[in-house]
């Protein structure tokens, strides 16, 4: 049973977050205000649960139980389209379109929807590092350091986002009294100090050994995975290998590279064990797994129908084709809200015309695992028995069938059906937030950053001898391969937005392999603009609009 912890209600979330149409208002009222509940452990464990609720809330569409994220997609796919994996299909949904075609406003939905939702996280945090400085009244001496260290890694996590979606905001690390009318936006790289220094101080602080947590719980080789990062983007390229290689040389985390969990009886590979229900936790054997999102199906402490919509945005509607019926084997329901490049996943199994330079399998070799059927299923049988005719025949994916979102390879990463349920619309599978073969890529990231190119295909070849695919030399790696191997490990998993504005390959990469906008694409493209209600709210001083965007 998962703990409810980590399905704290955004009712709760009271006790711990400010919560305003402006993005930092305090608004303290009932039993549940921080005066009231950050006077005891207790009262910090309730608070840091709400810290892991908001982080979740990402992923919620429809705004249940209050989050922030609401109304059409999954507002996480707006981290995926107008970038070099995916274009947009099938339901062509409406709040994602101005992010596929670059019309994008300050008053577009998930642009103002991601800002709201890292400020409550980060207001949240400071709320709870306030009270933690008054606090006196602990259980244990490491109690203070613990939820301090939690506060700071959610801070950083939060700002992570912003300084990735908007550049320059406003730093802000306490409570403000009275209400403040005059943010300014903070420079990037000051910004982006201030998130190596929380993610530090987690790593110093969070517990050491994740097999003494709860499923879902922080250690501090998350807030290393998060360093490495933030170290790559800042071009601090020597601390961000040793953050990687710290969660390496820790021993504690290992590639899976033999079958475990639910399903190791069955057809499938090590990659794709990772990715079925019940596969994420370390309880599994899953040991590669950094940080776990808990979402799990019909569980207290589980997810809700509006969690994690990944699975409808990138599953197509097979559904629709006559001989086909609903099926937890072929991931439920899904809305094909976008879909795969051709580019990179390849026309095998297709009548598509291949582009110039498209290889069959696209960017894979021929053994990769990650290309196998149990990864992209690119194999699709005619599955109702109502329609005998067709009845276990193979149906061809076509370029009518790609376009329309009603067929093409799926990433069964995302597959999640429930026999009780088929129509159901979130995940409600667990989701891993960071695992080691990333910190290997990230590793390989820093040592291309570094020029050494060798230590950079060892980084690398550790993740592809799982994959079996052949070693790169020295000479073969470049960033754009680096990518490309973040796209075989890691597609839909990462947010691609973010990786290609800190490795600066955005604009060229959308150029090139983005056949709807490359054309369009400007470099103020890699960041959004700042949503209209935060300039307008901010009355006591100018709150300038980024490059390219008006107000």
């Amino acid at each position: 049973m998962k703990l409810n912890i980590f399905k704290a209600s955004l009712f709760v979330l009271a006790a711990a977050s400010v919560m305003s149409c402006d993005f930092l208002v305090e608004d303290l009222k009932s039993e549940l205000a921080p005066e009231n509940t950050f006077t005891s452990s207790l009262g910090f464990e309730t608070g840091a649960n709400g810290l892991y609720a908001i982080a979740r809330s990402e992923y919620n569409t429809w705004g249940e139980n209050g989050a922030y994220m609401h109304n059409g997609a999954c507002a996480y796919e707006a981290l995926q389209i107008a970038t070099d994996i995916c274009d947009q299909n099938g339901a062509k949904d409406g709040s994602l379109t101005p992010f596929a075609n670059l019309t994008l406003t300050s008053a577009t939905l998930f642009v103002k929807s991601y800002w709201n939702w890292a400020y409550n996280l980060i207001s949240s945090a400071n709320e709870m590092l306030t009270f933690a400085e008054e606090n006196e009244n602990w259980d244990r001496p490491t109690d203070k350091p613990k939820f301090q260290s939690i506060a700071r890694f959610f801070r950083a996590y939060g700002y992570r986002t912003l300084i990735y979606l908007y550049g320059d905001v406003p730093w802000v690390e306490k409570i403000e009294r009275p209400f403040k009318l005059s943010f300014s936006r903070t420079p990037m790289e000051e910004v982006l100090q201030h998130i190596i220094d929380d993610f530090k101080f987690a790593s110093e602080n969070l517990p050491s050994d994740p097999d003494s947590v709860k499923p879902g719980e922080l250690t501090k080789w998350a807030a290393y995975h998060y360093l490495a990062e933030m170290y790559n983007l800042q071009k601090n390229y020597s601390e961000a290998a040793k953050a990687a290689q710290a969660i390496i040389d820790s021993k504690y985390f290992s590639l899976n590279t033999e079958r475990f969990g639910a399903g190791a009886k069955e057809p499938g590979t090590p990659f794709s064990d990772m990715f079925l229900e019940n596969n994420q936790n370390r309880a599994s054997g899953n040991k590669e797994s950094i940080w776990v999102m808990q979402f799990e199906y019909q569980t207290v402490g589980g997810g809700t129908n509006s969690d994690d919509w990944t699975r409808r945005a990138w599953n197509p509607q097979y559904f629709n084709i006559n001989g086909f019926a609903l099926a937890d084997t072929l991931g439920g329901r899904g809305l094909a809200q976008i879909s795969p490049m051709k580019w990179w996943v390849g026309v095998k199994n297709t009548n598509a015309t291949q582009i110039a330079g498209e290889a069959e399998n696209g960017i894979f070799t021929d053994n990769d695992i990650r290309n196998s059927n149990y990864s992209l299923k690119r194999n699709w049988y005619y599955n109702n028995p109502l329609v005998p005719a067709s009845l276990g025949k193979k149906c061809n994916i076509t370029d009518d069938t790609w376009k329309s979102g009603q067929l093409f390879p799926a990433i069964t990463k995302f597959f999640f059906g429930k026999s009780d349920n088929l129509s159901l619309t979130g995940s409600y599978k667990d989701r891993m937030k960071c695992r080691l073969a990333e910190t290997y890529l990230q590793l390989a990231e820093a040592y291309i950053g570094m020029g050494e190119k060798a230590k950079a295909a060892e980084a690398m070849n550790v993740v592809r001898k799982r994959a079996k695919a052949p070693n790169l030399e020295p000479e073969q790696v470049t960033m754009d391969e680096l990518l490309n191997e973040r796209i075989r490990e890691l597609v839909g998993e990462e947010s691609r937005k973010f990786t290609l504005v800190r490795t600066g390959k955005y604009l060229e990469r959308v150029q090139k392999y983005n056949q709807e906008i490359g054309d369009k694409v400007q470099a103020f493209h890699a960041l959004w603009p700042v949503p209209q209600d935060i300039i307008d709210a901010n009355r006591e001083v100018e709150f300038p609009q980024n490059p390219g965007y008006t107000n």
